[in-house]
């Protein structure tokens, strides 16, 4: 038997009020009076177990409401959370936005340059945008692996400051598919490779304007209780983990169908 099935035995079997409602409707009497006895509170309790362990399927219905409601309260803390931050999830302008910068609609995606599955992921949105075309696409950059991933970040971030949106986009498409560690050695070899002067995007990595792109993308995402990587945001829906090209279809096409 699971550990929830357990507790919701103990549960029930916990309420003492329920006792006298079966026997007898009875007139009120002082708390005393009315208060289940030692004995009758164990009687209770046998009876309400030895009831659902032969009726488990009473377990599986309660599991499945409570696991319902319990879903239904997470999406609707969502809804009003990023309704609420709905500039700062879509419309901050410390975020690259790529894609189509008119689209109908736009995918916010949480992600981390060392995450595997980001890195899978970043091959199916790639396709997801281009075979749409109207998809509005924002990164937030959201290094939680360590310290490579606070690195590559750190690197993106600075140079997107110091460079623009174009120069970010390349980088942005290196370090998705770098081999190796990002070092401060390999990155710097990154951004000779784009034609930029290390130098400057490296001594910026540290700098407090970098460093609040990253503290403000941690806490949107500490109220969204966004733990992993990838995770994406189209209008109020929150879609955690990696899900393949076709999963990702669905997602926008349900939402630009909610209106």
């Amino acid at each position: 038997m699971t550990r929830l099935a357990l507790g919701l035995i103990a549960g029930l079997a916990s309420l003492p009020a329920l006792g006298p409602a079966f026997a007898e409707d009875k007139p009120a009497t002082s708390t005393a009076d009315s208060a289940m006895t030692e004995a009758e509170r164990t009687a209770f309790r046998a009876e309400v177990r030895a009831y659902l362990l032969e009726n488990p399927e009473v377990l599986i219905e309660a599991m499945t409401v409570l696991q319902q409601r319990e879903e239904d309260a997470g999406l609707a803390r969502d809804s009003q959370f990023i309704t609420a931050n709905h500039d700062l999830m879509f419309a901050n302008a410390n975020d690259w936005v790529g894609g189509n910068p008119d689209g109908d609609i736009t995918l916010v995606e949480f992600m981390d340059y060392r995450c595997g599955y980001c890195r899978k992921a970043y091959e199916e949105v790639d396709k997801l945008i281009k075979t749409d075309g109207k998809i509005r696409f924002v990164v937030k950059e959201f290094p939680i692996l360590g310290e490579a991933s606070m690195l590559s970040a750190q690197f993106a971030i600075a140079l997107r400051q110091l460079h623009g949106d174009e120069a970010y986009a390349k980088a942005h498409d290196t370090l998705m598919t770098l081999r190796g560690e990002p070092t401060p050695e390999t990155l710097a070899r990154v951004a000779t490779d784009l034609g930029l002067d290390p130098k400057p995007i490296m001594d910026r990595m540290k700098a407090p304007e970098v460093q609040a792109v990253i503290q403000a993308n941690y806490a949107l995402a500490e109220q969204l209780d966004i733990t992993g990587t990838p995770a994406f945001i189209v209008k109020d829906m929150v879609m955690r983990g990696y899900a393949p090209l076709e999963t990702m279809q669905d997602f926008i096409a349900d939402a630009r169908d909610d209106g």
